[in-house]
């Protein structure tokens, strides 16, 4: 049973394929426009002052201070959300948790690229 079970997994080709509702659409309207944008990794990091500049430096972008402000360098964008917490987008297909990994200073990055689509 194991070795038929085994075969049938090697031949096996999957038979459905993970996409957003919307991909391949656009949808538009006088001053808007909604389409899917491509694969991105996002990670929501909260850190207190003290850690900010060893954060930005793993991160390899300043993360900006000022309410409704972003910063980006090299595919990878910091986008203001608080005076302790930013959204970070990586769309240079790099791993900013894992950055974020290499950090001692206090910190938490939690990653949150499945909840949204763009």
């Amino acid at each position: 049973m194991a070795k038929a079970a085994a075969r049938t997994a090697a031949t096996a080709s999957p038979s459905a394929e993970r996409r957003p509702a919307l991909a391949g659409r656009t949808v538009s309207a006088t001053g808007a426009k909604v389409e899917v944008l491509p694969p991105a990794e996002r990670i929501s990091l909260r850190a207190p002052e003290a850690s900010v500049a060893a954060l930005s430096k793993a991160l390899g972008v300043t993360f900006p201070k000022q309410p409704k402000t972003s910063a980006s360098k090299g595919g990878r964008t910091a986008l203001w959300l608080g005076p302790d917490e930013w959204l970070v987008i990586d769309e240079a297909g790099k791993d900013p948790l894992a950055d974020c990994a290499e950090v001692s200073a206090l910190h938490s990055s939690v990653g949150i690229s499945h909840r949204n689509i763009a």
